[in-house]
């Protein structure tokens, strides 16, 4: 058990250090401080020792050296069970020193600012921090280290637990905490700095780290012979699987994570009251109505084979009508903004049924990166957050969408998207009525769409990822009723593929952009 007598704090998010600080002060700790911190809590009334009175050495270059001396790294170091290292210790006059309380310079939002300069970046870069972060780590037996204020109640029950000693489990669990803070710190500044080895920022610098939290572990991965744990972002600032809440049901699995994540994505595209089913990560049925419950039950006439223990979304709280509904069939997971207490009580007679909660209804998409491991390597992208207006896409044919076929292009589109390549996708305006997905070719999810689609194909329009790189696909829509088709364009062929659409009087628009999901 490590006493603590004597604790250095200097903090930059100063969230509760003046409670802390009031309490390890009634315990009979002394405290040492620099700059703000210091300021702060003699403000507060706390008696404060200033770090240059603890060292005998002023501070200088503008604060950037405060703490770099022997005094305070040896008594953070120096070993209380090695007799050489006390004897050393005293003399030189160096005292112990049993708590660091330290966060850093705030790197990552000063970057993120719009307008920063390099040089604003650099002087938020700490050094001091880190360097007494990792002494005090490194000697955890003997030094309590905080860099988080969630951590501050912990330390201060056990002290008042133990007569003001942290026990040698607790600060190791802190040091390694403290070693995957300056892990992740370090990293955000080898991102930035690398970026800007040129005169023009790289958006891929030569070196790409990613720091992700453990949020739990898994019973297993894809299939029951590989192991699995679910990792997530630090600042999870949007809509995501990451931030969901779980209210009943099984644990999740890692394939239940996967879906879940499929059925957010899509289900943000709409404003409208919407409702997607899931089904290994690809939309099975997906549909627009007033209420949740026309909008399941719409979605799953696409395809209610598929439809069997699959996962739903929806954009709107669901009621205790589509709680009935959704309990009345086998399904992994139902995912919603909000739920009516009698629907939570109607899930409870699926007790095995995950239910899901997330705050779509905050939905704002931010950039960041989309990953993809191969073997010995990883496959980094900007994420897919394109999405165009049906309207605002360029008419390539004789005959021009109508209003009708217009919203139903839009809708098509925004399913289609979170569709696997090679995608086709058949829509009313509304609902969708036919999902091809994943074939080596076109028209063959063209054929399959069809060959599953239950209710008719006549008077619908027709999605694809990407471009037709024959006119087969065009002449498989006109004999399915396809009366409109929105693709990317951008084909050698594309004239082809236009005039097989003039010949079958089929309106066509180009969007420009392409969806796979590989």
């Amino acid at each position: 058990m490590a006493k603590i007598t004597r604790a250095l704090i200097s903090v930059s998010d100063k969230t509760g250090i003046i409670e802390f600080s009031r309490q390890l002060a009634e315990y009979g700790v002394e405290i040492l401080s620099t700059g703000g911190t210091a300021k702060l809590l003699r403000e507060a009334g706390l008696s404060v020792k200033d770090v240059s009175e603890f060292t005998g050495f002023p501070e200088m270059l503008d604060g950037r050296i405060k703490t770099l001396h022997p005094k305070v790294h040896g008594g953070l170091l120096g070993m209380r069970s090695n007799p050489d290292h006390m004897a050393r210790m005293k003399e030189y006059g160096i005292e112990n020193i049993d708590m660091v309380v330290v966060n850093l310079y705030p790197f990552e939002s000063t970057v993120a600012r719009e307008g920063c300069r390099i040089e604003d970046a650099i002087e938020n870069i700490d050094i001091g921090g880190p360097t007494m972060l990792r002494s005090a780590a490194k000697n955890y037996p003997d030094v309590t280290v905080l860099v988080d204020s969630a951590n501050y109640r912990q330390v201060l029950d056990e002290m008042k637990a133990s007569a003001g000693e942290v026990s040698v489990a607790t600060n190791f669990d802190l040091a390694v905490k403290v070693f995957q803070h300056t892990a992740a710190y370090d990293g955000a500044i080898s991102n930035y700095l690398g970026s800007r080895l040129t005169n023009e920022i790289q958006e891929y610098p030569p070196t790409f780290t990613f720091q992700v939290k453990k949020a739990q572990d898994l019973r297993y991965g894809e299939n029951p012979h590989q192991t699995a744990a679910f990792y997530v972002e630090s600042d999870i600032s949007e809509p995501s699987v990451s931030n969901t809440r779980q209210l009943q049901g099984k644990e999740l699995s890692f394939n239940n994570i996967i879906d879940i994540d499929a059925a957010i994505e899509t289900i943000k595209e709409f404003d409208q009251s919407a409702a997607v089913i899931i089904k290994h990560t690809n939309p099975c049925g997906a549909a627009l109505a007033d209420s949740p419950l026309t909008a399941y039950l719409k979605a799953r006439e696409c395809d209610p084979v598929s439809a069997f223990g699959g996962i739903v979304g929806f954009n709107r709280t669901v009621d205790a009508a589509t709680a009935t509904e959704l309990t009345s069939t086998f399904l992994e997971a139902v995912i919603a903004p909000g739920y009516t207490d009698e629907a939570l009580v109607i899930f409870t007679a699926k007790k095995n049924v995950r239910v899901m909660q997330v705050p779509l209804l905050e939905n704002h998409a931010r950039r960041g990166f989309d990953l993809k491991r191969v073997t010995g390597g990883l496959l980094v992208q900007g994420r897919d957050l394109g999405m165009i207006n049906a309207l605002d896409c360029r008419v390539v044919t004789e005959r021009t969408p109508s209003v009708f076929e217009y919203e139903a292009l839009d809708f098509a589109w925004r399913v289609c998207k979170h569709v696997k390549s090679n995608a086709i996708v058949f829509t009313t305006r509304d609902q969708t009525v036919g999902i091809g997905a994943g074939q080596m070719s076109r028209v063959d999810s063209s054929k399959i769409a069809v060959q599953k689609a239950l209710l008719p194909t006549h008077g619908t329009v027709l999605a694809s990822d990407a471009f037709f790189p024959f006119r087969d696909g065009v002449d498989a829509a006109a004999e399915a009723g396809v009366t409109s088709i929105i693709q990317p364009g951008g084909s050698v062929r594309d004239e082809e593929v236009i005039k097989a659409a003039n010949e079958h009087g089929i309106a066509m628009i180009f969007t420009n952009m392409r969806h796979f999901r590989h």
